[in-house]
């Protein structure tokens, strides 16, 4: 059959043909809104009314080279190289995670914990700079850090922080072999570690196990809260007493993370569920 996209209706029919066998309806649905917003500029009611609109002869053959990549399990967020996490346009690319929803619920219980918030805080494992970013746009007194062991991943936060308007200072550090002196004291740390085991891998998307970042993923089963017990350590050096710690977890380990903080000097240590209904994060505050 041959290919005529002339207008968004075009647009809508030809993506539900080509992913038909691939993606659920509802996840084509929303494919296609962020592909047409992204290649036409256009968004909001034009997406839900403007079906018979024509579109730009060049976005024609975008549309199909999209839909390629798309076939062959590349993520749309890689294929547009964007994508949006709390309202903020955070780009990504093959030295970053993917945002997820989980993500955004750790963002949005900590500016419920949090308003008006001043203070300093750092956010271990930054990636794409997605939550520190976030948490700069929302809460304009603090100041804000993110640290990573990726060049790329700190070169791609750093020209989010810019496309967001947001000052974020962005370090490149390894928090095994981490410098005390390069950052201020903390009064509140977060970090969205790796947290999947590797024996987890199993039950993972293709187009996660062959498109995004390995080291940002997995820890051995043997190990599996390396991370978190390294950043316990580094908060017991920077956060200040009464300091708070958030963490994105694996929702198997919530017991293990509770003992964890409860054994390092933290009180009111809560697991927080999702919207899935998982154990996803654990927050703690450092004793005096």
């Amino acid at each position: 059959m041959g290919v005529n996209i002339q207008t968004i209706k075009d647009i809508r029919l030809y993506i539900a043909r080509e992913l038909d066998e691939i993606y659920p309806e509802s996840e084509i649905n929303a494919i296609t809104n962020v592909i047409i917003k992204t290649v036409t500029g256009l968004s909001g009611l034009h997406l839900l009314y403007s079906s018979e609109q024509k579109i730009n002869p060049g976005h024609e053959k975008r549309i199909i080279e999209i839909c390629k990549e798309l076939k062959s399990g590349k993520p749309v967020q890689y294929i547009l190289g964007e994508t949006i996490f709390y309202d903020c346009i955070i780009k990504v690319n093959s030295s970053t995670l993917i945002p997820r929803p989980e993500t955004e619920e750790l963002v949005h219980l900590i500016l419920n914990e949090n308003n008006g918030f001043r203070g300093g805080i750092v956010d271990f494992g930054t990636g794409s700079g997605c939550i520190a970013i976030a948490l700069a746009a929302n809460l304009p007194g603090a100041a804000v850090t993110g640290i990573d062991i990726s060049e790329g991943a700190v070169n791609t936060a750093k020209e989010n922080a810019l496309l967001n308007k947001v000052s974020v200072s962005f370090v490149k550090g390894d928090i095994f072999n981490f410098d005390y002196n390069s950052i201020s004291k903390a009064d509140l740390i977060v970090s969205n570690p790796p947290y999947v085991r590797t024996s987890e891998k199993q039950f993972m998307s293709k187009n996660v196990l062959d498109f995004e970042p390995h080291s940002a993923l997995f820890v051995n089963d043997d190990e599996p809260l390396i991370y978190y017990k390294r950043i316990v350590g580094i908060a017991n050096t920077i956060l200040v007493a009464g300091g708070r710690l958030y963490f994105e977890i694996n929702e198997a380990l919530g017991h293990n993370m509770i003992r964890l903080l409860s054994s390092s000097g933290y009180s009111d240590v809560q697991v927080v569920k999702d919207l899935n209904n998982k154990d996803r994060i654990i927050k703690g505050t450092k004793n005096g």
